[in-house]
């Protein structure tokens, strides 16, 4: 058990819904297609933390059910603190709405509705007409971000997009030797590439990439390599593409090629690879046709690796909500200066739109976050960490 006594409800009702965020972040890349929600159950009167939930892998059962049953009988009079609205709607479940009245809980302190049409504030009202006390909009701007893959795919039929940048200290990309990969960062900030990789629903490069590097694609940090994410190519031409590791180990991690109509797919079919007829603009695989195939698929997270064909095609696009870039410092040379770190973005992905959202130290290495400002401009971190 966790105590804390409460002081400003404000201050206390921000740290509670903080706990529920880290909480929602464990489901990131493992509830697709539901959201990643984290739920707390708290006796407001000595500040203690009943219980914790959030979303189990797979999607079910839901944080505020597993919070609830964790809590028993001391749900009853307690606040529940939810990362998103408690779906009022049956499903494969019952609606946890009705769980949560059902439990004795008093009131409710939820950071954001869920923009979903079977819900779009009726969980919310359903708790209020059971006369259940209300309050949403508590660290509202993080919460949106957390969620920010199931937002997009209710409302824009497509899924979250990262795209990772990984850069040499001239701020060129590192190409390949005989299909082997060339490292120019540490091993902390290849670390936390792989840790991009476990919150993914999918990750996806381009046929280049995969020439250069032959990759696999997998998530190789010690105990997440069961969170994988599904392996994607956007490939016009799939000659070759069979001799790949990819290829080679689609029968133990699931490989999908995006490729354009007429290309022969017979050996990569045979060898278990799931194949996707994309239609082409202007010479070119239509990403929106993509993206909506990846969400009609179960897809809310998409994290994009590639090399800057990609990149570039993905920013010219408008569907880069965020961008991890991985830039060595030059040796002998301290955390790089923003002016030059966007400048070096520039050549890449257009910054337009982009706000700084982290800047973190990693060794000999930067760490730079840029976040799409549709969900509200937050401050920035910048101390090296």
């Amino acid at each position: 058990m966790v105590s804390l006594s409460p002081s400003a409800g404000t201050a206390f009702d921000t740290h509670m819904m903080g706990i529920a965020l880290r909480l929602a972040e464990r489901g990131l890349g493992r509830t697709a297609p539901n959201p990643a929600v984290g739920a707390v159950v708290v006796n407001e009167a000595s500040g203690e933390v009943v219980a914790r939930g959030w979303t189990a892998a797979g999607g079910r059962p839901h944080a505020e059910p597993l919070a609830l049953q964790r809590a028993g009988e001391r749900a009853r009079g307690a606040t529940m603190y939810v990362t998103l609205e408690p779906c009022s709607h049956h499903g494969k479940t019952p609606p946890c709405a009705d769980a949560v009245i059902a439990a004795g809980i008093k009131r409710v302190v939820c950071a954001i509705e869920d923009p979903d049409q079977r819900v779009a504030g009726r969980g919310l009202a359903r708790l209020r007409e059971a006369g259940i006390a209300v309050e949403r909009g508590v660290l509202a701007r993080e919460a949106h971000w957390v969620t920010a893959g199931h937002i997009l795919r209710v409302t824009e039929r497509r899924p979250l997009v990262q795209v990772k940048l990984a850069l040499g200290p001239d701020g060129e990309v590192p190409r390949g030797i005989d299909g082997a990969p060339t490292w120019v960062t540490g091993e902390t900030a290849r670390a936390q590439g792989h840790l991009l990789r476990a919150r993914a629903d999918a990750i996806l490069v381009g046929r280049q990439t995969v020439a250069d590097d032959d990759p696999m694609l997998t998530c190789r940090l010690p105990g997440l390599e069961g969170r994988s994410p599904i392996r994607i190519v956007l490939a016009r031409r799939l000659e070759g593409m069979e001799r790949t590791r990819l290829a080679r180990s689609a029968g133990t991690h699931p490989l999908w090629i995006f490729t354009r109509e007429g290309a022969d797919a017979s050996a990569l079919e045979a060898a278990g690879v799931r194949i996707f007829r994309v239609p082409e603009i202007g010479g070119a695989l239509w990403l929106p046709w993509v993206l909506e195939a990846l969400v009609a698929e179960g897809m809310t997270r998409l994290l994009v690796e590639g090399g800057p064909a990609t990149w570039r095609a993905f920013s010219q696009a408008g569907l880069v909500d965020e961008v991890a870039l991985f830039h060595a410092r030059p040796e002998g040379s301290s955390i790089l200066p923003m002016k030059a770190i966007r400048s070096t973005l520039e050549r890449y992905v257009a910054a337009a739109g982009l706000e700084l959202f982290e800047h973190r130290s990693m060794g000999g290495d930067d760490m730079i976050t840029f976040r799409r400002h549709w969900f509200g401009r937050a401050p920035h971190r910048t101390q090296p960490r």
